[in-house]
């Protein structure tokens, strides 16, 4: 099973980044953080690396029943989106909130991750 639904297309890199975030906002998502591991490495490491940022998105309603449901699995949120340069274009990759589930035995919450899974794919076909 893979752990993420993937696209990779040939717009720009800040293009792809906007257009992401606009695509997670028509289905409810916002973005509580944004990560340039690009900038970090350089900063922290001193080395270059390809153009790559991770969004973490949120779905309030949806975190709201998922914490409701299961108290600890705010370890798992948000649901990190990736957008990165390749040498075959820009991907976009969201993570699978399903595979993500898989080790936690909770039929409620298995039920809301197929709803978001529904949802971020949505997303990233629309890219």
């Amino acid at each position: 099973m893979s752990y993420t639904f993937s696209k990779i297309t040939d717009m720009e890199f800040d293009e792809a980044v906007l257009k992401t975030t606009e695509e997670l906002n028509k289905e409810g998502f916002g973005i509580l953080t944004e990560i340039d591991i690009r900038e970090t490495f350089k900063n922290k490491l001193n080395v270059d690396f390809r153009k790559y940022k991770i969004l973490g998105a949120c779905n309030p309603p949806f975190a709201y029943r998922a914490l409701m449901t299961e108290p600890e699995i705010g370890s798992m949120l948000p649901c990190n989106v990736i957008v990165q340069q390749t040498e075959k274009g820009v991907m976009v990759s969201a993570v699978d909130p399903v595979a993500s589930m898989v080790a936690v035995k909770n039929d409620e919450l298995g039920e809301l991750a197929t709803e978001v899974s529904s949802k971020l794919k949505k997303v990233i076909e629309n890219i």
